[in-house]
């Protein structure tokens, strides 16, 4: 992890010295630029390799009478997307299949994941856990969470006692 520092120098100096060295010298980041070495990657121990490293992106939005959770998730099967509700955690998880394959072809360049995938979220209180609902359209899994009627914010009217004489 690199430190930022704020360095403050006149304009006199910096016209002495115009090309000066800015950037100190750190170990850690001079070693993983030349050698590819990421000291945090040792501490992950079930991170495989990127090729089984599939993580989907979420996007979560809250409306006002409902949270909606959208995944990209292309490439997965309807059969292989679980969403689950346990109190106040959801859970969706998943897994997209690698193609086989086949020991005669060549490859050039692979850059696609496969893998399965857990993401969990806390809910807040006064939701609908009854009425969630998931669909999977296009590549993009939708899942809607609505609040419960009375979780909802209300507006209440203000009176005035001028109003009433």
């Amino acid at each position: 992890m690199s430190n930022i520092n704020v360095r403050k120098e006149d304009a006199a100096a910096r016209v002495a010295q115009p090309q000066a060295q800015t950037m100190e010298w750190e170990p850690g980041r001079w070693m993983r630029s030349f050698l590819g070495w990421d000291p945090f990657r040792e501490m992950a121990p079930f991170a495989v390799s990127d090729r089984s490293s599939f993580a989907p992106a979420f996007e979560i939005k809250e409306m006002k009478d409902a949270f909606l959770f959208r995944a990209d998730v292309p490439g997965v099967k309807e059969s292989d997307l679980e969403v689950h509700v346990s109190g106040s955690r959801l859970s969706i998880s998943g897994k997209r299949e690698a193609e086989k394959e086949n020991k005669t072809d060549t490859y050039y360049a692979v850059e696609r994941t496969y893998g399965s995938f857990t993401r969990s979220f806390t809910l807040p209180e006064g939701i609908d856990d009854a009425a969630i609902h998931a669909d999977l359209r296009d590549g993009v899994l939708t899942v809607l969470v609505p609040k419960k009627p009375e979780a909802q914010p209300k507006k209440i009217p203000v009176s005035s006692q001028a109003a009433k004489a």
